[in-house]
């Protein structure tokens, strides 16, 4: 249950379950998926409850925040799309819903008339610079792991993600 402490750990009472159950040949791979997905749970919640003043979501966050990096603060779909690792589908659903709350706007490319950018509005960009700074404060300054664990993680997670084709 979310936001009560248990006196044990569910997921290493899972890995019993499991050795117990026969599966012992697999248990660490079970365990690494639910540990992953249990963190997923709890980081997610943690940044959904910083960017609830925001009206954002993570991903039109990511969105916002990759726009606003951009040197022209404007970037085709297409582009979007890959830098953020989403299909085009989803960047276009989190454009539909940031251009309702006026915070990017489609363009047309200036050379390519097949094109269309998705550019940040003023409004845009100091809502992310607003963002940025509450996640940075609430959430990415104190992940609740020493530097050594972050170092850690970010090393296993980059090789599951290479193992997978990420990149």
């Amino acid at each position: 249950m979310a936001g009560r402490s248990m006196d044990f750990d569910p997921i290493a009472q899972a890995r019993q379950n499991w050795a117990e159950a026969g599966w012992n040949d697999v248990a660490d791979g079970m365990v690494a998926v639910t540990s992953v997905m249990r963190a997923h749970q709890i980081l997610l919640a943690r940044v959904e409850n910083a960017l609830r003043p925001y009206d954002l979501s993570f991903s039109r966050f990511e969105l916002l925040r990759l726009l606003a990096f951009s040197r022209q603060g404007a970037l085709p779909i297409t582009k979007a799309s890959d830098r953020l690792q989403v299909h085009v589908t989803s960047v276009t659903h989190a454009i539909r819903r940031l251009e309702e709350a006026k915070l990017v706007r489609r363009v047309p490319h200036p050379t390519d008339g097949r094109t269309t950018l998705v550019e940040i509005t003023d409004l845009g960009i100091s809502t992310v610079e607003d963002a940025t700074a509450t996640l940075n404060r609430q959430v990415f300054g104190d992940v609740g792991m020493s530097r050594t664990e972050i170092d850690g993680l970010v090393s296993a997670i980059e090789s599951l993600r290479h193992h997978a084709g990420d990149f």
